[in-house]
Parts: structure tokens; C-alpha cells; sequence
């Protein structure tokens, strides 16, 4: 079960955890749950439910989760990414759980959790979770409504509400992505010579017109979203039959926006055709269009939805080439690559395990977004792990070990006598590690990505020269190692969040492994800050011990050093010698950082919030 945006756990570990989740009693007062049995109204042609139907009862448990933290009308804004993993025959129970995650102001992260049960064999298996963004409707006098905070209990509703930030960033800079993909001509053009063999994409066309009643209508009176959804489903099956010939299965659904509202009324024209193909999989694009009587059409969705064609066996078909259309088609068709890059970004970078090598992943500008979520949601998923056990303590500089699917993993924390804001730009500089770290013997800045995430090449003595107990020397004593890291900063979303400074490893062209140097691999890494009380702050540092990592600490946890002990106590004193009155400008930003209900905390839904108001006065 994957949203692609979203998983950051191998399946094993995503499976484990929903399991422990069941057995946790929520105390999310805005959870709703919905069970169907699927009739053999809902199926499809193979006596499955339609994807269509699922959408619809995906997006009316959501709406009516969200409704209930925001006591007033809200409306679907998008739906991240959907990975459908299984199909439902008629017979089968769906079951399906919506939660309010996060609120941000007056827009909320609500996550959707889609289950099969059998009834005759009492079987249990995932079919897909997806997360949806609601927005609040303005009030009669035009009112913005603000939502109130979400409070998380237990360890998988903490995890959640803190990945949420930033599953948000991906999201504002989704088509962002897409531009810049096509404006650096990273992707490749149609083959000319496939021409012939290639169907033309106009036989694919489609458009339908559907007229919205009253049933079609939520309890606001405006056209239903998962309605919308599933006409557009229908529409883009019809296209993908007329390429193969054959019955597609619908496998992903792209993130998507609405862009407006659509009232009963109105007449809805939906377009369809395939954009291209690739080898065993298709993609459709989807535009949903509304009109009265008279006006001018109105973009209300676009949608881009991915094929297949199984054989018998349930294995994939080749597809035949695609020949688009001039102009828009070529447009089309050149998006539709970037959009599959942009796939394949996700799935290998946000659902790599970390306990597969190798563990660097190239870094690009254009998989930079993803690399940035996935090194922040692995260091808050380390934090929120539950099983931590104390090694040692001195002076109240604590040691915890985890070990969890044979991968060590410690952390070292302390309380120290500094603004939570000023700790955080203080570690927040690398640059600066070596003067308190003996561990860093060099940190260079290689490359400004943006103001949250930069390139290091840092340099590390030879783990033999701090090896305890090593009779003799080994091959390699003396050889420095470097690591190639990205480090991702944060500063908190709310009031209960920390500061986060994270690192892993990436690989560069530019940089590759040079003679003299072993080249390391981090896994996961970085800082956590949390502020405790007036001026005081709480460090914690994690490390997942990589094979080139693990000599450096295996003695301390052995109990035969007390390295952690004097490097925290150096942090310590340099955050102290450091430690300075913020400046306007820095007390502005913390201030803007910290505020939950700033303006522009939602400006990205404000926009959409204020179109769907004025559309029914």
C-alpha cells in the first residue's frame, strides 16, 4: 500500500506498524470509518469494484473526517499520489478509516487507509492510502474559518502529524517539478522512426458530457468530488481500451488540484486521450470542464491516470507506441515523461529501504525534492521509533541504542542552556562542525541548493586511528574517509514540533571517490531540538550506524569509552560560547516559523477557499 508521496517504510516494516496501530485505541476524535459491501452495482466488466465507486467513498469518509475538526463545510482541494496494490470483488467488504493529521490554518492533511476483508475466509489485505487536502469554506459574511490544532496521542499519529509538513512542500512544488524538467530538456522527443508502427493518439480521443442532478450533489450542494473523480475514470478506461484493444486495470493516479467548484446544473465536459506509452504501462490525461447554459467553460480538474494490461498470468502487456498529435500532443507527450521521471523519483528515492545498498542516491536538481523529504521523514521516523533502550548516562548526557531489522541505530541527547533558535543556527552550519567534533576533521560546502538543504564533503579521520583495543594494524590504517551528504534543515510548522537538521548520503559526478580516501555511506543522521523552557533546549543526535560508522561508536556502546560523553560536552560549550541575543530579523522569522496561523502558512488554499466562496453568491 503506497501513496507515493507519503511512504517512507519498506513493506514489511509498513505492514508491522499497521498492525501495532490497530491494536493502539485512537483517541483522534476525528476519525470516521466506513464499511461497504461491494454490490454487483459497483463492479466492473471482471466483477471488481470500480475505481471510480472506491474514489467516491474514499473522498465522502475524508470530507466528513475533516468536517468534523473544522464544525463547518469543506470541499476536496487535491489528492496526492494513489497506488492501487489490489483489486475488490463483488462480495468482498471494503473498509475504509479517514483522520484529520495536521491542520495548517484553514487547510488540514487528511490520511485515507483502504482495507479488503473477506467474509468467508476472514482474510485482511491493504489495497491503498492516499492523502487528501480539505480546505474550509468562508462563512456567510465572508469570514475565513481557522481550524483549530490537531493534538496527536500515539506514536503513529505524532509520526504523521510531523511528516505532514513535509509531505505539504512536495506538494507546493509539484508542477514546479515539471517545469523545470522541461524547461532544462532532460527529457527525450517522440522516435520518428516508430512512426509507422505507432497508433495515432487521436483514436484515443474521448469526451463525454454529464449532467450534474441532485444525486450527484454533496450536502453543500456542489457537484460531489469523488463524483467528479469517477467520471473522469470513465472516461480515461474508454481511452486506454482504444489503444490496446483490450481491458486496462488502473494502477496509479497522479496528485491532483481542484481548481474550482462545479453546483447542480451544471454540465460537465470531460476530455480524454492517451499521452503516451511506455513499454507495459500507459499514460491517460483527464480535463474536466464546467458550463452552464451560457458562459464560457470553466477548468474545474486535470487528472493523469496509469494503465496497464494484464495477461492471463496477471503479468503486464507490452503496449503498442504512440503517435501524438502535433503542438498539444507533442506537449503532452514530452510531460507525460517528465511526469514518469518524476514517478520513479519517488518510488526509488521516498520507498528506498535503508537497509539496501547501495545507499547513496545520485542527487539532481530535479530529484532534489524528493531526496529532501526523504532525508527528513527517515530522521523524524528514527525519532518517533518507540523501543529506544539506555546504554549510558553521564551528567545527564544519556546514550540510547535501537535495534530494529538487523540495523543499529543510537542516539545521544542532553539539555543545554540555549534558545532552541539559536542551537538550531548554530548546528545548522556544518561548516563549523570541526572546532566541537573530532569525528570531522573537514567540512567543505560544495554546493547552496536553497536556504533548507545544502551539499557537504566532509572528511573523517581513519576509524583505525580511534579504534580501542586494536593489536595490529590493519590494511587501510591511516586512509582518511569522506561522505558526500545533503544536509536538510527545518525549522518547526507548529508549536510542538522541533527543529530538524537532517543528513544523508548522496553521490555526485562532480565528486566521485578519489585515491587516499575510503568513501563512506550515511544512512540517516542528524538533529532534532526541541525547546523545553525559557532559553533552554533539548539536542538529540541520531545516527543509523552504516558499516563505515559503526567502529566509531562500538566501544562507547560497549561501555569501553566515553567519546559521546566529551563531543557533547564540546557541542555544549561551543552552543554556550556562542550563545548571542537574536536579532530582529532572527526573532521575525522564528516568530513567522512557529505561528500556525500565519496568513501564509496557507496561501496556496486561500486563493481556492476564496473562488469556490464567490461562486455561490
Amino acid at each position: 500500500m503506497t501513496s507515493r508521496v507519503s511512504a517512507d517504510l519498506g513493506p514489511e516494516e509498513e505492514e508491522g506498524e499497521e498492525e501495532e496501530e490497530e491494536e493502539e485505541e485512537t483517541l483522534n476524535s476525528t476519525e470516521v470509518k466506513m464499511s461497504q459491501i461491494v454490490m454487483p452495482c459497483h463492479s466492473n466488466h471482471q466483477q471488481e469494484l470500480s475505481v471510480g465507486q472506491l474514489l467516491k467513498w474514499m473522498d465522502s469518509t475524508a470530507c466528513l473526517s475533516a468536517e468534523r475538526l473544522a464544525v463547518c463545510p469543506c470541499v476536496t482541494a487535491s489528492m496526492d499520489d494513489i497506488h492501487f496494490e489490489h483489486t475488490i470483488s463483488v462480495g468482498q467488504v471494503v473498509n475504509i478509516r479517514a483522520k484529520v493529521n495536521r491542520a495548517f490554518n484553514t487547510s488540514m492533511e487528511v490520511g485515507i487507509r483502504v482495507s479488503c476483508e473477506d467474509l468467508f475466509s476472514d482474510r485482511h489485505w491493504k489495497v491503498c492510502y492516499a492523502y487528501a487536502t480539505f480546505v474550509t469554506q468562508r462563512t456567510n459574511t465572508g469570514e475565513r474559518v481557522f481550524l483549530k490544532p490537531i493534538i496527536p496521542h500515539t506514536q503513529k499519529e505524532k509520526l504523521e502529524y510531523s511528516l505532514a509538513a513535509e509531505r505539504r512542500r512536495v506538494r507546493m512544488v509539484h508542477d514546479d517539478i515539471i517545469k523545470d524538467l522541461l524547461s532544462h530538456a532532460s527529457i527525450q522527443q517522440a522516435n520518428s522512426s516508430a512512426a509507422d508502427s505507432a497508433v495515432a493518439a487521436v483514436k484515443t480521443r474521448v469526451e463525454s458530457v454529464e449532467l450534474v442532478l441532485p444525486p450527484h450533489a454533496n450536502h453543500q450542494v456542489n457537484t460531489f468530488g469523488g463524483q467528479i473523480m469517477a467520471w473522469m475514470v470513465n472516461v480515461a478506461m474508454i481511452a486506454a481500451s482504444r489503444l490496446c484493444q483490450a481491458h486496462p486495470t488502473l494502477r496509479t493516479i497522479d496528485m491532483f488540484t481542484f481548481r474550482g467548484p462545479s453546483q447542480v446544473g451544471d454540465r460537465l465536459l470531460l476530455k480524454a486521450i492517451v499521452n503516451n506509452t511506455f513499454k507495459n504501462s500507459m499514460e491517460v490525461g483527464v480535463r474536466a470542464e464546467a458550463y452552464q447554459e451560457e458562459g464560457s467553460n470553466r477548468h474545474i480538474n486535470s487528472a493523469f491516470m496509469i494503465f496497464e494490461v494484464l495477461d492471463k498470468h496477471g503479468k503486464p502487456c507490452m503496449l503498442p507506441r504512440i503517435r501524438p498529435e502535433p503542438l498539444e500532443g507533442e506537449r503532452r507527450f514530452q510531460e507525460a515523461i517528465a511526469r514518469k521521471k518524476i514517478r520513479l523519483d519517488r518510488k526509488y528515492i521516498i520507498s528506498h529501504k535503508q537497509c539496501e545498498f547501495p545507499l547513496s542516491v545520485p542527487w539532481d536538481p530535479r530529484n532534489q525534492v524528493y531526496l529532501s523529504y526523504n532525508n527528513v521523514s527517515a530522521l523524524k521516523m528514527l525519532a518517533a521509533r518507540n523501543k529506544w533502550r539506555i546504554s549510558s548516562e553521564k551528567d545527564k548526557v544519556r546514550l540510547y541504542t535501537l535495534e530494529h531489522k538487523s540495523i543499529l541505530s543510537f542516539r545521544v541527547e542532553s539539555e543545554v542552556d540555549v534558545p532552541a533558535h539559536r542551537a538550531f543556527s548554530l548546528l545548522a552550519e556544518l561548516s563549523n562542525r570541526p572546532s566541537w567534533d573530532k569525528h570531522y576533521q573537514k567540512c567543505e560546502l560544495i554546493h547552496r541548493v536553497d536556504d533548507d538543504d545544502f551539499l557537504y564533503r566532509v572528511v573523517t579521520p581513519s576509524v583505525h586511528q580511534g579504534a580501542v583495543g586494536s593489536p595490529t594494524a590493519s590494511k587501510g590504517e591511516g586512509i582518511l574517509q569522506d561522505f558526500i551528504l545533503l544536509a536538510s534543515k527545518r525549522k518547526p510548522c507548529g508549536s510542538r514540533d522541533p527543529y530538524v537538521i537532517a543528513l544523508r548520503s548522496v553521490t555526485l559526478p562532480t565528486h566521485p571517490p578519489t585515491e587516499g580516501f575510503n568513501r563512506g555511506e550515511i544512512l540517516c543522521a542528524g538533529f532534532t531540538i526541541l525547546e523545553t523552557k525559557s532559553n533552554m533546549s533539548l539536542i538529540s543526535y541520531y545516527n543509523q550506524a552504516s558499516p563505515e560508522v559503526l567502529p566509531y561508536i562500538s566501544t562507547d556502546i560497549a561501555g569501553l569509552s566515553s567519546s559521546f560523553y566529551h563531543t557533547f560536552c564540546n557541542c555544549s560549550q561551543y552552543l554556550s560560547k556562542n550563545k548571542m541575543h537574536s536579532t530582529p530579523e532572527e526573532e521575525t522569522r522564528q516568530h513567522m516559523a512557529t505561528n500556525t496561523d500565519s496568513p501564509t502558512c496557507d496561501s496556496e488554499h486561500a486563493s481556492l477557499s476564496v473562488a469556490l466562496d464567490n461562486s455561490q453568491k
